[in-house]
């Protein structure tokens, strides 16, 4: 028996490794050395929130077609069969006689057309709106894809320079270090100036294993954002990526609610929300609808000769339905979706203040981040000077170890804080465009 089962799944191994195979060529791939613009194209195709989004707005169009189909003829078949234990009797004529037959069957075949109906009226109204709801939905998923993947994207090239940084930082102290661990055997120094640089450098390495487990996490959080798995490679390419070229932002933009996508949604959902009170109204109008069926009727004594003839009949007509009084039901859900529509007005003026809110904060964030950058762009120049002028000084023995320990800790920190205040200025742009509505995913 276990032979048996050991043969068959090795012939079913390469049906299996084929399947798979063919999953695999199916699935878009992202290129190698990828771009930040290959990125967002990639995440825009792919990414897990734009993916269920997409399927929410095809979702959204089969519902509407749902609802929009009762216009069409609605054509149905029913069959019936009824055996009489006891045949109902009527008194006629001074008379008790027996109505019917112990076996009877008919087989309905009926169309239904409505012509006038206020349910079917308000879908047709509101399938527009409802179309660009569920694609305003998917916009605004896809802007925050745009802006989740390039702050994902700027945060990992930040960490690339900040791990060079610290490589520099490294074999700076490394020098210092042998040069230290040389004059200590000589006699020269003391140990303390040995000491205090392999402390230096012990730092230094901590920094540099710290900084890459912290990019290796960012490189998986980048993966979510494309929607990747957890085995798919990712490699970004930085060439010709100059950040600073990135950060200049057009200040002379003026702000427009309208170009805000949750701006568009709230009018979008207004929009609904008035159809919706429209068709409140429209309920105390009749529905009307056409009808016609053809029937073929069976009756006889025995169920064996039941269906050896049968007795036609058909009909046509109209069907009116006026609602006359519903208790207070139809008054009350005109009232509430008037109440509906007054709160959109107020989530509408809501959002307005936020969106202020969001840009005056957003652009003082970009302002005073800019200011940042370039003060910290300055102090980089600045402590490059410094270090090397005390390393001078140092070599002909004119200053100490620990002038150049904190020369170094100025350089380093001052290169660490310019790479932390450039990538605060792209985020806070990022911000800033999103504020003003601006993002275009594309």
């Amino acid at each position: 028996m276990k032979i048996r089962h050991i043969l068959a799944n090795l012939l079913l191994l390469p049906l299996l490794l084929g399947k798979a195979n063919a999953q695999d060529s199916g699935r878009p791939k992202l290129p190698e050395k990828a771009t930040l613009q290959q990125l967002i194209g990639y995440a825009l195709e792919n990414k897990i929130s734009v993916r269920q989004a997409e399927i929410d707005e095809e979702i959204g169009r089969k519902d509407i077609a749902s609802a929009l189909s009762g216009w069409f003829p609605q054509i149905s078949a029913n069959g019936s069969y009824v055996h009489n234990f006891k045949i109902p009797t009527t008194f006629f004529n001074g008379q008790n006689l027996q109505m019917g037959q112990e076996n009877t069957s008919a087989l309905v075949l009926q169309a239904d057309q409505q012509l006038l109906n206020p349910s079917l009226i308000q879908a047709s109204k509101a399938s527009k709106y409802i179309r660009q709801q569920n694609a305003q939905n998917t916009e605004n998923v896809k802007i925050n894809a745009v802006v989740d993947v390039s702050k994902a994207y700027y945060d990992i090239l930040t960490s690339e320079e900040q791990v060079k940084i610290i490589q520099e930082n490294i074999a700076r102290l490394q020098k210092q270090y042998n040069d230290a661990k040389v004059r200590y055997e000589t006699g020269l120094v003391d140990k303390t100036d040995f000491k205090r640089a392999q402390i230096g450098l012990s730092n230094a390495k901590a920094d540099e294993k710290r900084t890459i487990e912290l990019r290796k996490y960012k490189y998986e959080y980048l993966k979510q954002l494309l929607g990747l798995g957890a085995t798919d490679n990712l490699s970004l390419s930085f060439a010709d990526k100059n950040m600073e070229s990135e950060i200049l932002l057009d200040t002379t933009t003026n702000l427009s609610y309208e170009n805000r996508i949750e701006y568009q949604q709230l009018l979008t959902a207004k929009r609904l929300q008035n159809i919706n009170t429209q068709y409140q109204k429209s309920t105390f109008l009749p529905s009307l609808s056409a009808y016609y069926n053809y029937a073929w009727d069976y009756r006889n004594q025995s169920f064996n000769s039941l269906y050896n003839q049968s007795f036609p009949r058909s009909a046509a007509g109209l069907t009116l339905s006026l609602p006359i009084f519903q208790g207070t039901r139809r008054f009350q859900q005109i009232q509430k979706s008037k109440l509906q529509e007054e709160r959109l007005d107020w989530d509408i003026i809501n959002l307005e203040n936020q969106i202020n809110s969001q840009y005056s904060l957003s652009m003082a964030t970009y302002s005073s981040n800019l200011n940042d950058w370039k003060v910290s762009k300055e102090n980089v120049e600045l402590s490059k000077e410094v270090y090397n002028t005390i390393k001078l000084q140092y070599d002909e023995g004119i200053k100490t170890y620990l002038d150049l320990m904190t020369a170094e800790t100025d350089l380093r920190t001052s290169q660490l804080n310019y790479l932390n205040n450039l990538y605060a200025v792209l985020s806070s742009k990022l911000d800033v465009q999103k504020s003003l509505g601006t993002v275009i995913p594309q």
